[in-house]
């Protein structure tokens, strides 16, 4: 008896932990729709608002430049974690406005260098209630200039032509204007303070491309062991990609993880050989 109630118990808890995510409702706080990759609903906030060049190459919103908002449900409640894109003048009354809400800050980074004018990057974290947690970020938001609305969507006087791309890295991306994106899930389960966290929480390897002319930039954030690092910078930097930042998103994540990111413009397929060379060096779903 006692051995069916500790299974019945297990069966309680593990139906507890699908429940369904309430994408309405989220929408609803967030001013447009998100994506639900099973337990977990994902938003993305592009700042269309911003000018930003690396040198002669201005960077589109899709490729660098996007906020994004990530609800685990689990029970009755939800573990958030995210990425806000933001001028270096934002920053302060971001984090204040994360503090007076009871919200965590897990990093604050650079993941360009030299671009103009200066953008930094924040990760927070909070658990409660999903649609109480997107109406406390929305708040963090709205002291930015990051458009709030329904996104208008990317257009491209004409479609580049991603096949080199495509061929190099042996799989194809998800298009949007001018920029193409990959994700690459890690093979290992991920946690965070004691939770598996899936790919969609920020746990998969993000590289993007954006076409320009004849050339393309590409820039992403690598998820790695400490013993990958090291392989994937010899990788990118022989490859004439530069490693631009090598930092934490998380405070309790198991095993320890390291986001490397990256900057390098070229010609389609050799900026894509040494993304796959890099890749080569992960123990990533490819």
């Amino acid at each position: 008896m006692k051995k069916l109630s500790l299974l019945f118990l297990a069966l309680i808890v593990a139906g507890c932990s699908y429940a369904q995510v309430d994408s309405v409702g989220l929408d609803k706080a967030f001013g447009r729709k998100g994506t639900v990759t099973g337990n977990v609903y994902r938003v993305t906030f592009p700042r269309t608002d911003l000018k930003i060049s690396v040198g002669d190459f201005s960077v589109a919103p899709g490729l660098a430049l996007t906020s994004w908002v990530a609800l685990h449900r689990m029970g009755s409640g939800s573990m958030m974690m995210g990425d806000l894109c933001m001028l270096d003048s934002e920053e302060p009354a971001v984090v204040a406005r994360l503090v007076e809400l009871g919200l965590g800050v897990t990093a604050v980074h650079n993941h360009l260098v030299g671009e103009k004018p200066a953008i930094k990057y924040l990760h927070f974290s909070g658990s409660g209630d999903a649609v109480t947690l997107a109406a406390k970020i929305s708040q963090v938001f709205a002291v930015t200039g990051t458009p709030m609305g329904a996104p208008a969507q990317a257009v491209s006087s004409s479609a580049p032509d991603w096949s080199a791309v495509e061929a190099v890295l042996g799989t194809k991306g998800k298009k949007s204007g001018t920029v193409i994106s990959y994700g690459f899930p890690r093979n290992e389960k991920l946690m965070e303070s004691g939770m598996e966290m899936p790919a969609p929480m920020g746990m998969a390897t993000g590289i993007n491309f954006q076409m320009e002319g004849r050339r393309v930039a590409t820039t992403g954030d690598f998820v790695l062991l400490a013993d990958e690092v090291n392989k994937v910078v010899k990788a990118l930097e022989t490859h004439g990609i530069t490693v631009t930042a090598i930092h934490n998103h998380m405070l309790y994540d198991e095993p320890r993880l390291f986001m490397l990111h990256f900057w390098g413009v070229g010609e389609p397929g050799k900026m894509a050989e040494g993304i796959k060379a890099a890749l080569n060096q992960t123990n990533s779903r490819l």
